[in-house]
């Protein structure tokens, strides 16, 4: 029996809606960085792009548990002296809700190219409407 290797020409994409109303951050992001990578399909290659498109929806409604929406820090480096930026959960949830589960499904992808080409793949939309009907996306659920 020969082993099967994904090319190009054999990948099959779909696009998936997720509601995010309701799930936790942690458990809505590792389910989504499974989808982006393919891990869920039986053709599933390490080293090639396998992975659906995926859409999430709602993504001010999801929650944080414990104190974490207080004590949990989001921080980056300008690359200068004294550019350390800090910003709270509380803070980046209310202004920005889409770039906290950005993040947290980034930092689950592949550090390289094929874990950027993964990225690319992923729309959050911190409401109910999305722009991607035209893509015929289908509704995914999972257990948390």
């Amino acid at each position: 029996m020969k082993t099967f290797v994904a090319t190009p020409a054999n990948i099959e994409r779909k696009w998936l809606v997720i509601d995010a109303s309701g799930k936790t951050l942690g458990r809505l992001s590792t389910e989504v960085a499974r989808l982006l990578r393919g891990k869920h399909k039986p053709t599933y290659t390490p080293f090639a792009d396998t992975g659906d498109y995926v859409i999430v929806i709602n993504a001010a409604e999801m929650v944080l548990t414990g104190k974490k929406l207080d004590q949990k820090m989001y921080r980056h480096h300008s690359g200068y002296a004294g550019g350390m930026k800090e910003v709270s959960y509380r803070n980046l949830m209310n202004n920005n809700p889409e770039k906290a589960l950005e993040l947290a499904v980034k930092g689950m992808l592949p550090k390289n190219s094929l874990g950027r080409q993964m990225f690319k793949k992923l729309k959050v939309y911190a409401g109910a409407e999305h722009e991607h009907a035209a893509q015929k996306p289908e509704v995914y659920t999972f257990e948390q």
